[in-house]
């Protein structure tokens, strides 16, 4: 299972070849089990456009949303007390983070630096 963050939802919703090849890849390789959190729905609506909002609800409406409960909350905290000022987490990536922990997903992002309470082997390539 994957969670993918916005920057990837990005790229997706802007054309980017390589990342919509590597996003085929993925939903093969995890027979479609891919998520976005509220997080990344709430950032990626932040940002739109009128003119991308038909092309979003699409992408939206056929991925699954990986659901935010009281132990992410509580994780994501912890991750806040340990990196929020010495790595400048946010607290939007530390929710994600929890949430891709706690639901034995890999993280799909381009900004591996923003989650350094991650170990490797809990990002997607």
């Amino acid at each position: 299972m994957i969670v993918i963050d916005s920057d990837i939802i990005i790229w997706l919703l802007r054309g980017r070849q390589d990342i919509a090849e590597n996003f085929k890849k993925a939903v093969i390789e995890r027979s479609g089990d891919i998520y976005v959190t509220p997080i990344q729905i709430a950032e990626i609506y932040a940002g739109i456009l009128p003119k991308e909002e038909t092309k979003v609800e699409k992408f939206f409406g056929a991925i699954r949303t990986a659901p935010l409960e009281e132990k992410a909350g509580k994780l994501a905290g912890e991750f806040m007390n340990k990196y929020g000022k010495s790595h400048n987490v946010t607290m939007a990536d530390a929710m994600t983070a929890a949430v891709a922990r706690l639901s034995n997903c890999a993280l799909w992002t381009a900004n591996k630096k923003h989650y350094p309470m991650l170990k490797k082997e809990e990002f997607y390539d």
